[in-house]
């Protein structure tokens, strides 16, 4: 270690022992020395140039005297809403004693601290405050009043009251003052132990333990000095919003979660994101790697920890790859940020934040992000709201894993090197063609909203686009903005690209209500299309979604494992929602005009959406005669998504008729998508006479996908039994 990493350490270890002394029996001034050294060794930790001033020690003392009096209060609010049926007398006394002593001192400490801190900065000759209790280095201090202003302080039944507070700068205590605090500071630690005391009591503890599984006082996150987030931080982090959210009101949030702590890890993090590139490449080829992959979460805070935790959180060998949309719609979206973010700047090259559609000021003003934060950090609400904003815009907009699979929020993009063909001598018209991962690589994403025209428009089509059954490339009148996509251009842009698989997120069973053609999303994940090169799925991870509104769907999330070396074969693990915490919405998701479903691609049917798809299946040179290497027409030899009924169900009723897709258990415990072969000779055709249409051709279709089914696990037992002849022969 270099001479100044040693004297880092050093002045770290005088914060801590500084931290950890008791200042009871010290007078005002060697208080005050202390704290100025605490601040000039923290200086040097966080390296700062400027010297120390007493400024910045009234700063620290302030700090202090308010996570004391947060504490107080904390325990008043507490045991206010504490019921106290089946407690005998005893009890009920112990537990009136204890709210007596908090309050005491949270009235000691409550005071308007920044009009006193201002007062005391103007003072030329600010003298340092009188000192009453320290513990574990927190003080309460004592003030005399020469003026009043109003503060808003919570009154002993919980509810917030405006009252008048005596406020002025500090005084050195005289002598016959120390003397009457050390009485009061006896006084104090009598009190205390005698709360103690009874609350040892077996059976008033046992009520107050009852009251709720975690300790009545929650402390405020501290941003490490050194500048680095450890692991045993991130899960102190997760614990603290876990209990913030279930046990305190969003208007208490900026109390637990400090301004200062979400600066520094937005700071940290977009400076990390801002070096990555807009599709990042994912390099994890050792024997072990294993990369998990994350749908739209939506601010259901708790089905992300809940995914942590069974999935197995990010290490050396597992890899995170979050599609994005982290935001909107649910109560906790702050939350889930971040806490995403946290882990980035632990381990920034094992977990990838990619960008959604939510990560825009358009859809957060809209979908209820904005009011979750400027509710949670009131009068700074806006600053922290706008700190995020310029974070969405450096997050990265796609991925590529071990160079064979493709992520995506919303999936493929059009070329923005214009091609144009002319079907007649009156109309020239512009051509969509398909977009490449090096275009992709030129957008500037440092655009708060996607926009819907211009050199950028790739950045809409990455965040919006959705895959279509029908084939071709045309424009989404259902969003208005981005594309729809056939499986033949999930076969070009595979092919293009020589990858295997797609995975995206972007839809969930909101959108795919109704729909027929592609999967529900109610297990959290659907194979849309299944083409010559590879596969392409849709992921979405939150369950019961949306958490408002007046429909909700009992649909599981679910996250895709990719493991080496076949990270082309994706495992797909499925799960319940989880026990939320009551909540307020700060959005009602009106799900019958939110929906996009599948019965809005009907306009494609529009004259010039015809055109379009026209002059793409059609005249596919590129400009000039030239070989084009940016933009790519669909081969016209791509697999269909699945086998053509030619069959119309909705005639007969059947609005989700049988798939030739079906889930079947993998080797991880999860579940994956196989397509139902077809077989040469089906037990029960050809059918009798007499049967007419649309009943004949639904009667044949049911039985070759029978016998495709029955073909299937003929041969799985088969194998099965094979397995078990080698283990045993």
């Amino acid at each position: 270690m270099d001479r100044e990493g040693r004297i880092k350490n050093a002045c770290k270890k005088i914060v801590e022992c500084i931290n950890a002394m008791s200042f009871v029996n010290l007078d005002d001034q060697r208080v005050h020395s202390l704290v100025l050294m605490r601040e000039i060794a923290r200086g040097v930790v966080e390296n700062r140039d400027r010297k120390v001033t007493k400024s910045d020690v009234t700063r620290a003392l302030h700090t202090s005297i308010e996570n004391i009096a947060s504490a107080c209060r904390d325990i008043v609010y507490k045991l206010s809403k504490m019921s106290y049926n089946g407690l005998d007398d005893q009890q009920i006394h112990s537990l009136l004693k204890v709210k007596e002593i908090a309050g005491k001192h949270a009235k000691v400490a409550s005071v308007g601290s920044d009009s006193w801190i201002r007062e005391s900065l103007e003072s030329e000759e600010m003298r340092p405050s009188n000192i009453d209790v320290l513990v574990g280095g927190a003080e309460i201090l004592m003030i005399e009043g020469s003026q009043e202003v109003e503060v808003e302080v919570r009154n002993e039944d919980g509810h917030n009251v405006v009252q008048k507070r005596p406020v002025t700068r500090a005084k050195r205590a005289s002598d016959n003052d120390v003397q009457d605090r050390e009485a009061q500071m006896k006084m104090s630690e009598h009190e205390s132990l005698e709360g103690e005391a009874q609350l040892r009591n077996d059976d008033a503890k046992n009520q107050v333990q009852g009251i709720s599984s975690r300790p009545l006082l929650l402390q405020s996150l501290i941003w490490p000095p050194d500048d680095c987030i450890t692991l045993g931080w991130i899960q102190n982090m997760t614990s603290t919003l876990k209990q913030l959210s279930q046990d305190y009101t969003p208007s208490e949030f900026h109390a637990i979660m400090p301004i200062t702590v979400v600066d520094k890890l937005i700071d940290n993090a977009s400076s990390i994101f801002s070096k990555e590139s807009n599709c990042v490449k994912i390099d994890c080829q050792r024997e072990d790697s294993k990369v998990v992959v994350v749908g739209d979460l939506h601010g259901q805070f708790h089905d992300l920890l809940y995914l942590l935790e069974n999935a197995g959180l990010p290490s050396e060998n597992q890899f995170y790859v979050l599609n994005g949309n982290y935001v909107d719609i649910g109560a906790w979206g702050l939350e889930v940020f971040l806490l995403l973010l946290a882990w980035k700047v632990l381990m920034p090259h094992r977990v990838y934040l990619l960008r959604g559609n939510h990560e825009s000021k358009e859809c957060t003003l809209a979908y209820g992000f904005e009011k979750e934060v400027k509710t949670k950090f009131g009068d700074q609400g806006e600053y922290v709201y706008n700190k995020c904003l310029d974070c969405f815009k450096e997050l990265p907009l796609a991925s590529v894993i071990a160079g064979s699979v493709y992520t995506t929020h919303g999936g493929l993009f059009r070329s923005t090197h214009f091609a144009y063909s002319r079907r007649s001598r009156r109309k020239r018209t512009q051509r969509l063609e398909l977009g490449s991962l090096e275009e992709l690589s030129e957008v500037k994403r440092s655009l708060i909203d996607a926009p819907i025209e211009g050199s950028n428009i790739i950045l809409a089509d990455v965040l919006w686009s959705d895959p279509s059954h029908r084939q071709g490339l045309s424009k989404n009148k259902a969003r208005g903005r981005g594309l729809w996509w056939g499986c033949d251009y999930t076969e070009a842009f595979l092919k293009m690209s020589k990858l295997k698989l797609i995975i995206r997120s972007h839809e969930g069973p909101d959108v795919r209500s109704g729909q027929c053609h592609l999967g529900d999303m109610l297990s959290g994940y659907s194979m849309d299309h299944d083409v010559g090169s590879g596969k392409l799925y849709t992921l979405f991870s939150a369950p019961d979604y949306p958490q408002f509104g007046r429909k909700m769907y009992s649909n599981e999330g679910a996250y895709a494992i990719l493991r080496s070396p076949n990270f082309e074969i994706p495992s797909f693990h499925s799960f319940k929602a989880v026990e939320r915490p009551k909540a307020d919405p700060f959005v009602t998701v009106d799900d019958e005009d939110k929906k996009v479903s599948s019965n809005h691609e009907d306009e494609i049917a529009s004259s010039d959406d015809e055109d379009e798809r026209y002059l793409v299946e059609q005249d596919l040179r590129p400009m000039h005669g030239e070989t084009s290497t940016a933009a790519i027409s669909p081969s016209q030899d791509s697999s269909p998504v699945e086998m053509t009924s030619g069959v119309d169900f909705k005639e007969l009723g059947i609005s989700n008729p049988p798939s030739w897709s079906v889930l079947f258990p993998d080797d991880e415990g999860g579940t994956k998508l196989v397509q139902v072969p077809q077989v040469p000779e089906v037990e029960g055709l050809p059918l009798p006479p007499g049967i007419e249409e649309p009943h004949k051709s639904a009667h044949e279709y049911s039985f070759k996908l029978i016998a495709g089914l029955k073909h299937m696990l003929q041969t799985r037992e088969a194998e099965i039994n094979g397995q078990k002849r080698r283990r045993h022969g």
